[in-house]
């Protein structure tokens, strides 16, 4: 079918369902395509026409179907594989080169300055673009859906790249962003499952949600200085990362869409960010550690390759007071992890038995963010003290026991929990004395020489306690 010269516009439906339609030669006049003039013609397969330029400004107007003609378009008679848009042109319409599955490569010359929305969505035999420096802004789904696309080249004049421009280029491994960019949309590189790395200019403020979803063989992110806030699942299901790189000082902010549940903003979601790592300003590191979905990485080291020194937790003390033992660290909100052993829960073999009724007991602070405190360590223990046998009348003393708490920490050590004017010893296990001292205000300190990790002998009036020295 050939459209006379001179006509300017096809309205839509005009060839609506005309299956054994194959061919149609459309002039230089036409100006305007209705909404889905060509559905359902699904025999169409070649669209010849006599002027690339005037081909671009034909505005094809469409509403909720596309077009759905998959063509191979052919120029005075020749099919066009390698296309380039000749200069003059200053904008390419909507819809202009859609379902063009002949399409091997496009070149946009620099004077054109705008790629609209569909301009060569589900091109399937697309396998390079290079977009000239004049091209400022390309229109929602341009791109989308051209699975041979291997590498695209963007002008440096690039404001502004819609939502879905590039989504299902599944073949695509690597795209540069020029600094002009600000503006990235939704989606618009959804499902890109070749691309292997990125770089988010610093002139980006806001990457929208599902920008680079599913792009499952990403390894490396580089995210600009510019970046404040990331939008929900950005970065979701990329199963391959490895390093993150953030220029970001202020640590961006995480999207929250007014349609999804909070249980899925986290831009990373999906990602295995517990097995990367995430690069940051040295200044930043802490801010970072402190701050969902950040503190997920496996590790966070500065930009500079230094790390930040990790705060510890403050060794915890022991006391015991009214049948508790008490723990308590300077280190706020931290958890304790104790363990208690009765030195008395044994297997014996011989007649008699010495009960010692002491127990053993160990703890350290662990907190998110910090390492692990310094175990500290005391003896609990409970000694007799003088029997009782005012107002005694079955001929039975009462023996009262009393409890003590040792302690020790670089050669000293301390004993709570006694009477005062209680004389206290020290020796070593071959029996020199190392130390004593009288008890006041319930305690008692000895300085010893006794080396780190030695066995202590401490005697509380007639009870002696085996310490290890700290």
């Amino acid at each position: 079918m050939v459209i006379p010269n001179g006509v300017t516009s096809i309205e839509r439906l005009a060839f609506w369902g005309c299956s054994g339609l194959t061919s149609v030669t459309i002039p230089g006049s036409v100006t305007k395509i209705g909404d889905s003039t060509f559905y359902g013609c699904n025999g169409l397969t070649a669209v010849h026409i006599s002027d690339i330029g005037a081909w671009c400004k034909i505005s094809f107007i469409q509403s909720s179907n596309p077009l759905k003609f998959a063509r191979h378009l052919f120029l005075n008679g020749e099919e066009v594989k390698d296309l380039v848009i000749p200069n003059g042109v200053t904008s390419i319409e909507g819809s202009a080169f859609y379902g063009c599955t002949g399409l091997t490569s496009v070149t946009i010359d620099n004077s054109v300055t705008s790629i609209g929305n569909a301009a060569f969505y589900g091109c399937t035999g697309l396998t390079s673009v290079c977009i000239g420096n004049g091209v400022t802004s390309i229109g929602h789904s341009a791109f989308s859906g051209c699975s041979g696309l291997t590498s695209v080249t963007l002008g440096s004049s690039v404001t502004s790249i819609d939502n879905n421009a590039f989504s299902e280029c599944s073949d695509l491994t690597s795209v540069t962003l020029p600094n002009s960019v600000t503006h990235i949309g939704c989606e618009a590189f959804y499902g890109c499952s070749s691309l292997t790395s990125v770089t988010i200019p610093n002139s980006v403020t806001l990457i929208r949600d599902y920008t680079f979803y599913g792009c499952n063989a990403l390894t490396s992110i580089t995210i600009g200085s510019g970046v404040n806030t990331i939008g929900t699942q950005a970065f979701a299901n990329c199963l391959e990362l490895t390093d993150v790189y953030c220029y970001a000082e202020n640590v961006p902010n995480m999207r929250l869409t007014d349609y999804l549940s909070i249980f899925y903003t986290d831009a990373f979601y999906g990602s295995l960010i517990e097995y990367a790592t995430l690069h940051v300003p040295t200044t930043s590191i802490d801010a970072y550690k402190a701050k969902e979905p950040w503190k997920n990485f496996k590790s966070i080291v500065g930009l500079d390759g230094t790390t930040a020194e990790t705060p510890k937790c403050a060794t915890p003390t022991i006391s015991y007071q009214n049948g508790q033992i008490t723990f308590y660290c300077e280190t706020e909100n931290v958890q304790f992890s104790s363990s208690i052993t009765d030195t008395d829960i044994n297997s014996y073999s011989t007649a008699t038995i010495q009960l010692g009724v002491t127990y053993n007991v160990s703890v350290y602070a662990t907190k998110s963010g910090y390492d692990n405190s310094d175990v500290a360590t005391a003896t609990l223990c409970w000694i007799d003290a003088t029997p009782q046998t005012e107002g005694i009348t079955n001929g039975v003393a009462q023996i009262v026991a009393h409890p003590v708490l040792v302690k020790t920490d670089n050669g000293f050590i301390t004993v709570e929990g006694i009477e005062d004017r209680t004389n206290v010893s020290v020796y070593t296990t071959d029996g020199k004395q190392a130390g004593s001292a009288i008890s006041q205000n319930n305690r008692a300190t000895i300085a010893t020489s006794i080396q780190p990790g030695s066995i202590a002998i401490v005697k509380v009036g007639e009870k002696s306690i085996k310490v290890t020295m700290k």
